[in-house]
């Protein structure tokens, strides 16, 4: 299984979670949409260990089976098409979110992110 990781996941395994650690071991590939690099990145800055939280996720990035996406003009449409979908539904997400559904349906992935939102989504992968 190739997965998008999203930021609350990453955390969760930055933490030491069994369950995560043990979830991102098994999976075929671990992709990290460069939103979810931007919101940690920022999260860093606005904390006490920015450096050693940087270390981490550098080190986390150079393992094999870890990628980084980004949005292309293609995910344009897919951002789009979720946009409109939310819209109609009354069911609005964070912008950076609807980015990161955008694509991980683009490049037909499995979304590992515990945010109840993304069940709006029901066309989106999740574990």
């Amino acid at each position: 299984m190739r997965i998008a990781l999203d930021t609350n996941r990453y955390v969760d395994f930055a933490r030491g979670d069994a369950d995560v650690v043990q979830t991102l071991e098994s999976v075929e590939a671990i992709i990290v949409p460069l939103i979810v690099l931007a919101e940690l990145r920022a999260g860093f800055v606005a904390g006490f260990q920015g450096a050693r939280n940087e270390g981490a996720l550098r080190r986390f990035l150079l393992q094999p089976g870890v990628s980084l996406i980004a949005p292309d003009e293609q995910t344009t449409h897919h951002y789009a098409a979720v946009y409109r979908q939310l819209r109609q539904q009354g069911t609005p997400i964070p912008t950076n979110d609807i980015w990161i559904a955008a694509l991980t349906i683009q490049h037909g992935l499995v979304l590992y992110a515990r945010d109840a939102h993304f069940d709006h989504l029901p066309q989106l992968l999740r574990i």
